[in-house]
């Protein structure tokens, strides 16, 4: 099944894939192609947290959206598509919103990754301090709307960041917080276009790219 990647990386660095836990919050325009890349990739054991239905809004950049799955649950399609593409990966559900209430639930069991490609603040800034606590390694991705290139997506250290709103609001949270750990995020240094009205415009380009490089750095940071 991943012989064209075992010969790219090895047998060795193939079976240190499918040993890792990796968590993915929020399965998105982001979120979604993190969690298609990483299975494609051999990893078998793999949290997606979302308590969304697909709209059809969805469909113009969301790997799961089609009118077929329109109004459907989020993690019951990610999970049948995942089990599709490699019925051995171990795939654990989570249907909520995340919170303080329930954070702790996530980190019932040892995470090797924590993914964090959800759109609510709140819930980023509880991701990083609880990653930071946990010594869990992440990454949090910030804003793909209103933009068009994916060339000028990186991952880096959010104080590196600029145009992000939310990165502006992560930024003064982890000064206020002392933080003096990296905060790795997903990041477009594109300017956002812009628009008018209170729907964020997106195309498919920049949130697939983004969802891609995110597994792309896991992927690489494992097998290093």
């Amino acid at each position: 099944m991943f012989d064209r990647l075992e010969l790219l990386i090895g047998k060795e660095s193939l079976e240190k894939i499918k040993t890792k836990n990796i968590v993915v919050l929020g399965l998105g325009g982001v979120g979604g192609y993190v969690v298609e890349s990483l299975v494609r990739s051999g990893v078998e054991s793999i949290t997606i947290i979302d308590n969304d239905t697909i709209d059809i809004s969805n469909i113009n950049r969301q790997i799961i959206a089609n009118l077929d799955s329109v109004g459907n649950k989020k993690i019951d399609e990610f999970e049948k598509r995942i089990l599709s593409i490699n019925k051995n990966v171990n795939v654990r559900k989570i249907d909520s919103f995340i919170d303080e209430s329930n954070i702790d639930d996530i980190f019932s069991k040892e995470i090797d990754y924590f993914i964090d490609a959800c759109d609510t603040i709140n819930t980023k800034k509880l991701v990083i301090k609880k990653c930071i606590e946990k010594r869990t390694k992440f990454i949090t991705c910030l804003g793909t709307g209103k933009r068009m290139d994916p060339s000028k997506l990186m991952i880096c250290d959010i104080r590196k960041t600029k145009y992000d709103p939310i990165a502006r609001i992560l930024r003064k949270f982890i000064k206020d917080e002392n933080i003096k750990e990296n905060v790795l995020c997903c990041y477009s240094a594109e300017e956002p276009i812009k628009k008018e009205g209170n729907v964020i415009p997106s195309s498919t380009f920049v949130p697939s790219s983004a969802g891609i490089l995110i597994a792309s750095f896991i992927i690489r940071d494992i097998i290093s």
